[in-house]
């Protein structure tokens, strides 16, 4: 953010005095002024922080609350002091403390008097909250945005991919053939679930506590209906107390983002997985991986290794926050001053992860062959050769699961596939066996069985990556 936080001086604490006004005789001690300060993050609320102000000093002039010479004069003064943060030309003092004592001192400073007008009718406790929710609400617009990117990202690849075999794993072992295209779609489908959250989370904190003051309202003839609307809310907030004291908004936005970074989390594994030499099923290019100081064949998949890591953090930022809010009773305390920090160093981090896997998810190149060698490794047609004797000798599923199981058994002791036994062996443990099970037990062949809605078969996988291009609205 454009600015630094100059350090406490005997103007400042003189300027910190003239705020508080008459109660305080003194300065603060230093270590008060090192406690107490939130300049030196919340400064990233400055655009929600003059919007808020403006949206009030509108209201305040209409209900006759001040004058409209001296509102108009108030959102000229803001409208400038932006121009000044975006610039870099802020000074930002810490004697201050936070970002609306900073704008409102300038703001007086500019205009004089009608600038002091400004604080009518409002707390920073009422501020700050309506500051904080207009950030988020502004984070999960961005951050659903780019999840609906990375969704593109996974469905074209997928559309690629629709009849590529790989393995499908169950405990990290190979159960039964899926295709590539079709493995990426279970991860389009979670960031969907992620966008609902953020969504919901979005229309839950959409109500405006300004107006609602320190905690008990006010008795200025206040239009909360045109402060609302004018910031976009739905509606102003009910109760004064819980508006103030609410961060509730805030810990469901670090629970969205906590889920969406495990999923992003189990995505980044699977990469580093795949990249791996003994698996070698996707390749990154050296725009997302980094080498070896010591080992120069290395090729290390950095970019989703980190990725794993931040969601760590994310979660993180929420436990945290949920500690600093679980014994606060109403109303406001300036424990929650420690709420915003944990959010905005999350939102950093969701926002890095979600572009590092769009990027790697479009990098990546797929090792076709690999793949295919490994999805019919380690038996992986057993469940087609125990659904065939259901389908076609009528045998119980549990009778075909251990024939099949046997069967299994035989290949392995001779280190055979399943469809490399003989007829003969097959039918030494199931006399109906005909030459017609070898056509189920090729990895292409189970694959295209499994028609099923949700199922792996390629068509399957073509309608749905189709379905959610046509739904993110983007190209094929």
């Amino acid at each position: 953010m454009p600015g630094n936080a100059k350090t406490l001086t005997d103007q400042d604490a003189h300027e910190a005095n003239a705020q508080w006004g008459g109660r305080f005789a003194g300065g603060p001690a230093a270590i008060m002024q090192d406690i107490n300060a939130s300049i030196g993050f919340d400064k990233a609320l400055w655009r929600q922080d003059i919007a808020g102000s403006k949206a009030h000093a509108a209201m305040l002039a209409k209900t006759g609350i001040i004058s409209g010479e001296d509102a108009r004069a108030i959102t000229e003064g803001l409208d400038q002091i932006g121009h000044e943060i975006a610039a870099g030309m802020f000074e930002f003092s810490t004697a201050l403390e936070d970002i609306h004592m900073n704008i409102e001192a300038r703001l007086s400073d500019r205009i004089g008097e009608a600038g002091k007008r400004l604080h009518t009718a409002r707390s920073r406790n009422d501020q700050v909250a309506t500051d904080f929710r207009l950030w988020v609400r502004d984070a999960i617009d961005g951050l659903e945005q780019q999840a609906a990117a990375l969704m593109r990202a996974l469905a074209r690849r997928a559309l690629e991919h629709a009849a590529t075999p790989m393995p499908g794993f169950t405990h990290l072992q190979t159960a039964q053939p899926v295709t590539f295209g079709h493995h990426l779609m279970a991860y389009v489908e979670m960031l969907a679930r992620d966008r609902g959250r953020l969504n919901d989370a979005r229309r839950r904190l959409n109500e405006s506590p300004l107006g609602s003051a320190a905690l008990a309202g006010t008795s200025f003839p206040i239009d909360r209906e045109m402060t609302a609307r004018a910031l976009g809310f739905d509606r102003p907030t009910a109760n004064s107390l819980d508006a103030v004291s609410d961060r509730d908004f805030a810990l469901e936005y670090l629970s969205a983002l906590s889920i969406m970074a495990m999923h992003l989390s189990r995505l980044a594994e699977e990469i580093v997985i795949w990249c791996s030499a003994p698996f070698s099923f996707i390749r990154l290019s050296d725009a997302f991986t980094t080498g070896s100081s010591i080992m120069p064949q290395k090729r290390n998949p950095d970019a989703a290794e980190l990725v794993r890591a931040k969601g760590g953090r994310i979660t993180g930022a929420l436990v945290g926050l949920l500690t600093v809010m679980k014994g606060l009773p109403l109303a406001y305390a300036k424990d929650m001053q420690e709420d915003k920090e944990p959010v905005f160093a999350a939102t950093d981090a969701a926002t890095l992860c979600l572009a590092a896997m769009d990027g790697m998810v479009r990098d990546l190149t797929v090792n076709e062959a690999q793949m295919r060698a490994y999805a019919g490794s380690g038996f992986s047609t057993a469940t087609d050769l125990a659904d065939w004797l259901v389908r076609v000798l009528k045998v119980p599923f549990r009778t075909a699961h251990h024939v099949t199981g046997r069967l299994v058994g035989k290949a392995e002791a001779k280190g055979v596939g399943l469809a490399e036994l003989s007829l003969a062996e097959m039918q030494e443990e199931e006399a109906g066996i005909t030459q017609d099970i070898f056509s189920v037990l090729s990895v292409d062949s189970s694959i295209a069985s499994r028609t099923s809605p949700g199922g792996t078969a390629a068509d399957n996988v073509r309608a749905q990556a189709t379905h959610w291009l046509d739904t993110l609205g983007a190209q094929k």
